[in-house]
């Protein structure tokens, strides 16, 4: 008998094993693609303001406008590809489908980039040049694939549900997002320093081979491990159901105002079936608890403008500075890295401060004080930016060699642009897991992939709007508040008009962050206290282990049984 005994244990104990390292096992490539994946984001973003200027020609206004448009494009494809993969094509064709442009896009890159012109068959043969219109379109045709399979991967492959967030807690999740955070800005310092180097010195035509070299491994990855990577969400809602429960509720909620002059609780109660609408209440009200965080996310969108900004308007900065320091030509994506040392010297700060906030008794405590301050961080960042343009330009012009190209820049050592990055390394610590946290906790959990959806489509949102920006001004004002040569204009007033705007926007943000103070506690309760199914569901198993018990109870008699 107690052999008997023992083997059950043994057994179970050598089940779980094999099921807690296969956990592991998809834990850490996950994990290991999503490095690469970002690995090559960052590659192809870190100098392609001075791809463009040099290589393409473009205006300086032009070349920051597509960096912006790229990093917009790869933030919303993971919505797209995620709305495909559920209702159209299917996660695993879908997945290939990604793999495939990854591959196309990453591949054509060095197309673009490598020079023909150079290569000799011998003293007397050269290769044929491509020209630059074609040059052109297969650059854009490359970074469009690109960026939809950059998408695709972290969509399907690598989206936050695969890491078995569920059952975590506020404290729990916010470790999860700071670190996360950390571990893939870590990885974009590797790429800033040592690619942007490569392609800006050392071999500047085979820089975007790296790129897609990384790509390359991390389809090799998803192919070695595609059955356990590829993760398959719940179907309980989805982003059409989220949109189309807001068009119905503003539908029905127009026509009883017309014809009946009824009032409810909220807009959105007119959308379900009780009261005229389409949708169950399960559905309305899960897209209730979404749209509290519509102003979070509103007030997102400028603060994404401000850190587009790095690939933008300060790199433009730094590459019109010295970058020479005791004889070795700085990589003028490197300086990006100043912005990333305040986030990983911070998160384990956070990291403590957290822990104590946590394990204290005020049970109230919520990360919109991040955020505030982060935004703070980041108009100071873009004044700051305005004052060392100034400073910039009372240095003389010297000449500098970038890519093989000679420019008139400043002669001010380009370390003194340093303050304005460090801040926005500042703001990125604080702001990025704090609204990831409420993003993800304020919402039920069928609702949390839909959430994270929206906090991507209105970064995206951020993108373009500094694209936008960049465009207006240098349209409204003839090229003088975002000029091509920059010490010919006065793109400190971009600035200046920038930072006026954040500011604006951080007094809006502070007056309604008393809305997220305690919602992350009691919302889950809320809306489960609201939905009857979930209750008849739970009583219907509770019944059940009941009946359960007493059919298998010994000490019940048979007239009690009854």
């Amino acid at each position: 008998m107690e052999d008997k005994e023992q083997r059950p244990g043994r057994s179970e104990r050598a089940g779980k094993l094999p099921q807690a390292e296969k956990k592991l096992h998809e834990a850490v490539c996950v994990l290991l693609v999503e490095l690469c994946e970002r690995f090559t984001f960052f590659g192809i973003v870190c100098n392609m303001i001075l791809f463009c200027t040099a290589k393409l020609g473009y205006r300086s206004y032009q070349a920051a406008m597509v960096n912006m448009c790229f990093v917009g494009t790869s933030t919303l494809t993971p919505v797209l590809v995620g709305w495909l993969a559920e209702y159209l094509v299917g996660r695993i064709k879908l997945v290939c489908i990604c793999m495939f442009l990854h591959f196309l896009g990453t591949a054509l890159l060095p197309v673009v980039s490598f020079p023909f012109e150079d290569i000799y068959i011998d003293r007397r043969h050269v290769l044929l040049t491509l020209p630059k219109r074609e040059q052109k379109i297969i650059f854009y045709f490359a970074l469009l694939t690109a960026s939809l399979g950059i998408g695709g991967i972290r969509a399907i492959v690598c989206p936050l549900s695969a890491y078995s967030l569920e059952d975590c807690g506020p404290k729990e999740l916010l470790s999860f997002f700071n670190w996360f955070h950390w571990l893939v800005n870590l990885n974009s310092a590797v790429v800033f320093v040592s690619i942007s180097y490569i392609q800006q010195s050392v071999a500047r035509n085979l820089g975007f081979l790296i790129p897609f070299v990384s790509g390359l491994m991390a389809m090799i990855t998803i192919h070695m491990v595609r059955g356990e990577m590829i993760y398959k969400p719940k179907t309980d809602s989805s982003l059409l159901t989220t949109f189309g429960v807001i068009f119905s509720a503003l539908k029905t909620c127009g026509a009883r105002y017309r014809y009946l002059g009824t009032a409810l609780a909220s807009w959105l109660d007119h959308a379900k079936e009780n009261h005229g609408g389409q949708y169950s209440e399960t559905q309305v009200e899960g897209t209730k608890s979404l749209t509290r965080l519509f102003p979070l996310f509103t007030f997102q969108i400028l603060y994404r403008t401000c850190i587009m900004q790095i690939p933008s308007g300060y790199y433009l900065q730094t590459m019109n500075s010295n970058l020479h320091f005791s004889g070795f030509v700085l990589p003028v994506a490197a300086m990006n890295v100043i912005s990333i040392v305040p986030l990983l010297i911070l998160v384990p700060v956070l990291e403590c401060i957290n822990s104590w906030l946590f394990s204290s008794k005020d049970t109230g405590h919520s990360p919109t004080i991040y955020i505030v301050v982060g935004h703070l961080c980041a108009a100071l960042s873009v004044m700051v930016a305005g004052f060392c343009e100034m400073h910039r330009k009372h240095f003389p012009q010297v000449e500098q060699t970038l890519s093989e190209e000679v420019l008139l820049v400043s002669s001010m050592p380009c370390f003194h642009l340093a303050p304005q990055y460090i801040l926005l390394g500042v703001a990125e610590a604080l702001v990025t897991p704090s609204c990831s946290l409420l993003s993800f906790q304020l919402v039920p959990e069928r609702m949390r992939g839909i959430s994270m959806h929206f906090l991507a489509l209105f970064n995206g949102a951020g993108c373009f709007m500094g694209a936008l920006f960049v465009q207006t001004a240098h349209t409204g004002t003839q090229g003088n508040w975002f000029p091509h040569l920059l010490h010919e204009g006065k793109l400190e007033r971009f600035f200046f008009f920038l930072a006026s705007l954040m500011m604006v926007n951080t007094l809006g943000f502070w007056t309604i962050a008393h809305r997220y103070n305690n919602l992350h506690e009691d919302c889950t309760n809320e809306f489960r206290r609201i939905l009857p199914g979930e209750k008849l569901l739970k009583h219907e198993k509770a019944i059940k282990h009941y009946n359960a018990v007493l059919e298998s109870s010994p000490i019940l008699s048979p007239v009690e049984k009854t």
